[in-house]
């Protein structure tokens, strides 16, 4: 038979599509076992090690950071209480510092206090004591006037009759007496 033109079909070609040809499905199953058994081969062998090996890697980087991030954190923590621990002892210092410098204060101005009432009492002492002198001399004074007074009244009724000493007498008997 003649095979005809471009365009015309044969016969093995009106059949339709080779795969859905049942007298070739044995070879095709053949060598899609061969090709899934190659690729399940090269998958096992090959791209899943590496694949696990490099989640492992990652896991590991992962777990590697977590751990120094955990290390970290600690070293933080510790630095964080060592701080407050200084803060602490720093404050009760400053506390201590305090306390000391009103207790100088205090007893300084307690010196001072005691020194100025010493001064004050001294001064008090002296002025009492001119007072007194003062107080005396006027007493003195006084009694001197009154003596003097008494010895005119007296003379102006009875000229003659009073002395000095009578006057201060008289005068002095009355006043302490």
């Amino acid at each position: 038979m003649a095979e005809p033109a471009h365009g015309g079909e044969s016969g093995a070609e009106a059949i339709g599509m080779p795969q859905l040809d049942f007298t070739t499905f044995p070879s095709q199953i053949f060598w899609l076992l061969v090709a899934l058994t190659a690729l399940y081969f090269i998958l096992t062998r090959l791209a899943l090690p590496r694949i696990v090996g490099a989640i492992e890697e990652r896991h590991d980087a992962i777990e590697d950071d977590l751990d120094r991030a955990a290390e970290f954190r600690r070293r933080a923590e510790q630095a964080e209480a060592a701080y407050d621990k200084a803060l602490a002892e720093a404050k009760a210092r400053a506390q201590e510092i305090a306390n000391q410098t009103r207790a100088e204060a205090k007893a300084d101005l307690d010196k001072a206090i005691a020194k100025a009432d010493a001064e004050i009492a001294a001064r008090t002492a002296e002025s009492e004591k001119r007072i007194g002198e003062i107080r005396d001399g006027a007493m003195a004074s006084v009694e001197a006037v009154a003596a003097e007074t008494a010895r005119a009244i007296v003379d102006s009724f009875i000229p003659g009759e009073t002395t000095d000493a009578d006057a201060r007498a008289a005068v002095s008997a009355r006043l302490n007496g």
